[in-house]
């Protein structure tokens, strides 16, 4: 039982250090907010986009609310991720994502983003799976909670769930009311 005890004395230490080391690439005094790196969610109602562009357009990154603010190195992270994304290097994308969904396992933003790139990479099922993960932690921001429908409804659609996509857009509609 003792070498037992030592050894995960040992790995918490390791992954300590590890996480020391990604904290301390970004100085606090240095890094940016969060929201200037995260663009809000596009203002527009449903009835704005044409018919056509409904199904095609993925839900962009909404802005980080009163939730759980992303560290330094989810942070980093998450700019490592979308200059991956932007390159169209999806799998890497998805593999740094998940490692800050490791670091940080209840942040929405970063399921979400984690759902976006794997919609853009074509999984639409995992996709959908982690938009719905998003929303578990998105609390009462109505604003994610309906990029991550939008999201739900863009992978239905291309799973050909017509009427589950027009149910997801209902949810994201309902979400964007003035009355929340």
């Amino acid at each position: 039982m003792d070498s037992y005890k030592r050894f995960s004395r040992r790995l918490i230490v390791g992954q300590i250090s590890v996480l020391i080391s990604g904290c301390a690439a970004i100085p606090l005094s240095q890094s940016p907010s969060v929201p200037e790196r995260f663009p809000p969610v596009e203002e527009r109602s449903r009835a704005d986009v044409p018919v056509e562009d409904r199904g095609s357009a993925i839900a962009p990154a909404p802005e980080v609310t009163a939730l759980q603010r992303p560290g330094p190195a989810v942070v980093a992270l998450l700019d490592d991720a979308a200059a991956r994304e932007r390159q169209g290097d999806y799998d890497t994308s998805i593999a740094v994502l998940e490692r800050a969904v490791r670091i940080e396992p209840r942040n929405a933003l970063v399921w979400h983003r984690l759902a976006r790139v794997n919609l853009q990479h074509g999984d639409a099922a995992q996709a959908e799976a982690m938009a719905k993960k998003s929303t578990q932690f998105a609390g009462n921001d109505a604003r994610l909670q309906a990029a991550n429908w939008r999201l739900i409804a863009s992978a239905r659609r291309q799973r050909a769930d017509l009427k589950g996509a027009d149910a997801a857009d209902g949810q994201a509609v309902i979400l964007e009311s003035p009355r929340r």
